[in-house]
């Protein structure tokens, strides 16, 4: 698995550089680097998922922009953007599906922008035309609040939202906040700041987030499931027979 255009990268963060007028040690303060940023610009030290998420809330740059796989350079951080801050390819310049699982979930929001974190991934091509011409990511589903649809331990592929404004409501999406990935349905509202958080499974309550909390936005679209036990229709009817003989008895108690 690979990064596209390796040099390219130098010569962008080199060309911010000399957009804002900076010497290489004023651009290294800036940017929290020790003493200059000489070495990254000569391609000896690579770009970190640090100096990645700096260039993006000082001076909104792009980190598709950074590394040649976008034409737009700058980003409202902060606004609306949601789309994803690293992309990966094969040997074959083809784009990876990658995936997250339970664990990888957990740092996923503290290494949004860290190329090298990417690369430590599980990664690959779904040869189904469903899953070209966009970016897609697998994430594990981890918990219970989105039963009966999706249950633990499934994998739900997601594909790319670029901004909010392509959210759609009752869509079911991999929301990545700073702290945490969900899996929810999402419902805007008349404050275009919030977007309501709602789970499937009605024991969980739903829950407004910011939109400028939210660093990625995938829309869930198919998964992937090793739980095929799914109950017959007459254990469904047993069930639900027994289910309110219970309800009858409860009643039955009360009245009495």
């Amino acid at each position: 698995m690979g990064i596209n255009d390796v040099t390219g990268d130098v010569r962008r963060f080199k060309q911010i550089r000399e957009e804002q007028q900076l010497t290489q040690s004023e651009f290294a303060e800036a940017l929290g680097i020790k003493n200059s940023t000489a070495d990254i610009e000569r391609g000896r030290t690579k770009l970190s998922g640090q100096v990645v998420t700096e260039l993006l809330r000082i001076y909104n740059v792009n980190p598709l922009w950074l590394y040649g796989f976008s034409n737009q350079k700058n980003l409202n951080a902060g606004k609306g953007d949601v789309s994803p801050k690293v992309v990966t390819i094969d040997k074959m310049d083809n784009e990876n599906l990658v995936l997250v699982n339970q664990k990888a979930a957990a740092g996923y929001p503290h290494n949004v922008q860290d190329v090298e974190w990417y690369q430590q991934l599980p990664a690959f091509d779904l040869p189904l035309p469903q899953y070209r011409n966009a970016t897609y990511r697998g994430f594990q589903i981890e918990g219970d609040s989105m039963l009966p649809v999706f249950q633990q331990e499934d994998w739900v592929l997601a594909k790319a939202t670029a901004n909010m404004n392509e959210a759609n409501n009752n869509k079911i999406y991999v929301v990545v906040l700073p702290d945490s990935v969900l899996v929810k349905k999402l419902q805007k509202l008349p404050d275009p700041s919030r977007i309501l958080l709602i789970s499937l499974n009605q024991e969980y309550v739903p829950f407004e987030v910011n939109v400028s909390d939210i660093q990625e936005l995938w829309q869930v679209n198919s998964k992937l499931t090793f739980n095929l036990e799914a109950p017959s229709e007459s254990n469904l009817l047993r069930e639900l027979h027994r289910s309110m003989e219970e309800l009858k008895n409860q009643v039955s108690s009360i009245k009495a």
